[in-house]
């Protein structure tokens, strides 16, 4: 399943929208004398897409009725991208692998701690698991293997990882 935008937004835009948010990234005028360029389209939706996520934390909190307060931006992205469509399956399995990849840390020598290593595995689970869903979906019974394969390779890692947790507090023994 593709997507394309109906009406693709600039680099331009985008920053525009970060400026309108107060959260613009300060672009160097050595290294973009002509403001934001194409190139920098992708890094830009990231910095909104943050942005963005940031203010919903701000604005739902940590209170005691968590359920309530995600509501209304989950009712505001379903009405954008629907609720039960295969969009809204491809959007979410893309976020997933987002979060895996920030999961993974920044640290290329150093594996993430256990605990963290085991959560990625859980979105990679998911990810995967809403992939073969779509795969399946459409008819694509090796695509969808292929989903549940990795899918399975990834549970392990999470029992794993729960399992070292358990041994670092002193649930279990090694």
């Amino acid at each position: 399943m593709g997507i394309s935008s109906e009406h693709p937004v600039s680099a331009e835009q985008i920053y525009s929208a970060l400026v309108a948010l107060g959260a613009e990234p300060v672009l160097d005028p050595d290294l973009w004398p002509s403001g934001p360029q194409a190139e920098d389209r992708l890094r830009l939706m990231g910095a909104l897409l943050a942005t963005v996520e940031l203010e919903i934390t701000a604005a739902t909190g940590s209170g005691e009725d968590l359920f309530e307060a995600f509501a209304e931006p989950a009712m505001g992205w379903m009405e954008k991208v629907g609720v039960d469509s295969p969009l809204a399956s491809l959007l979410l399995s893309n976020r997933m692998q987002r979060t895996a990849v920030q999961l993974m840390g920044t640290d290329e020598e150093e594996p993430p701690p256990v605990g963290q290593a085991a959560a990625m595995a859980a979105v990679v689970t998911s990810a995967d698991l809403l992939s073969a869903h779509l795969q399946a979906a459409q008819g694509d019974e090796e695509g969808a293997r292929r989903a549940l394969d990795r899918a399975e390779g990834s549970v392990a890692d999470v029992l794993a990882g729960m399992h070292a947790l358990r041994v670092a507090i002193g649930d279990v023994e090694e």
